[in-house]
């Protein structure tokens, strides 16, 4: 039977995930809506506080744009219809109006590492798991399943609270084919590669002055090239840049798979596009731990994980049907 399913889209990574996924269930009636939360990330978007989120109004808009040039069918805060199956890119908020829905979480990438917040939203469980940011991912429980880059992920999450049962280690679409960035048409060679972070955007403290006098002494004199988070302020960021090094070259939107595959050294700082660096051979410097790393990596299948994803949805669709045949099930919906 034709399912109703409602995807919870977030930033270009998340929702281009969710879209390879839909594409795997074409069998269903898929809906999709940007990233949206409860009363008070509503009323947090609308005074201006959550732009260095999913949530905020530059990721939305960027995500409606990219669902729009797919002219993929859209119910904005999933109010239009009733739904059998609700997939999201993260459960650092449930929204109510799905918490009744089966729901599958979708690992992103790379979590944040744990720190002071985190270990506060613990042991105050009425603060909003958001404000540790995604080191909360996971740990809601609030869902059927939650699908995993990798059994090292799987059993970081367990360690931190998530329901063993629950999880299952499919890949995460973006994630599984790194290979791939191998065959590419970027005309450069043999540079330092950088990658930034968007630790400002999102009310976190970094001093982009030491990074970059750090790149220009790993360069030694090597062609340096800059890619630039997605949220991150790129004016600011690029002016910055110049008094580094003026030569450098910086590219905001490019695709940066290709761009670590064709470098020979690679930085960055809490960015999961260190895995691809890792995975593709290169010297990679980072201020995560490399050795951990290592054990997290997503599994690489060649790009097979929204299949395995949407088999993991098809299950739970199945067993919600067979559910609602049940006569006690019937008799108590009837209630």
């Amino acid at each position: 039977m034709r399912k109703r399913i409602l995807f919870i889209c977030g930033s270009l990574n998340q929702t281009t995930q969710m879209h390879r996924i839909a594409e795997q269930l074409s069998e269903h009636e898929c809906m999709f809506t940007p990233y949206y939360g409860n009363t008070l990330e509503t009323w947090l978007v609308f005074a201006d506080l959550a732009e260095g989120t999913i949530a905020g109004n530059k990721l939305s808009a960027r995500c409606l744009e990219y669902l729009n040039q797919h002219r993929l069918p859209l119910d904005p805060g999933g109010r239009i219809r009733n739904y059998d199956l609700v997939l999201t890119c993260s459960d650092l908020v449930i929204q109510k109006n799905v918490r009744h829905y089966p729901i599958v979480v979708v690992q992103e990438g790379m979590t944040d590492p744990e720190g002071f917040a985190s270990r506060l939203v613990k042991n105050v469980p009425f603060l909003p798991r958001w404000i540790a940011g995604t080191s909360m991912t996971g740990i809601s429980n609030q869902y059927q399943k939650f699908c995993v880059a990798s059994e090292g992920y799987r059993q970081l999450f367990i360690r931190k609270g998530a329901d063993p049962a629950r999880i299952v280690v499919t890949g995460i679409p973006n994630f599984d084919d790194f290979a791939a960035y191998c065959h590419n048409d970027f005309p450069h060679r043999d540079y330092v590669l950088v990658c930034t972070t968007d630790l400002r955007e999102t009310y976190r403290f970094e001093r982009r002055d030491v990074l970059l006098r750090h790149v220009v002494n790993i360069a030694e004199g090597r062609r340096l090239i800059f890619k630039l988070h997605p949220n991150e302020k790129s004016e600011r960021a690029i002016a910055e840049i110049r008094r580094y090094a003026p030569d450098a070259l910086v590219y905001i939107h490019e695709d940066v798979g290709p761009l670590i595959a064709n470098c020979s050294v690679v930085v960055t700082q809490y960015s999961s596009v260190t895995f691809i660096g890792l995975a593709l051979g290169k010297r990679v410097y980072s201020c995560l731990d490399i050795d951990e790393l290592e054990r997290l990596m997503p599994i690489q299948n060649g790009g097979r994980s929204a299949a395995s994803i949407a088999r993991v949805c098809r299950q739970i669709l199945t067993r919600s049907t067979a559910a609602r045949s049940r006569p006690d099930v019937q008799q108590a919906m009837a209630i």
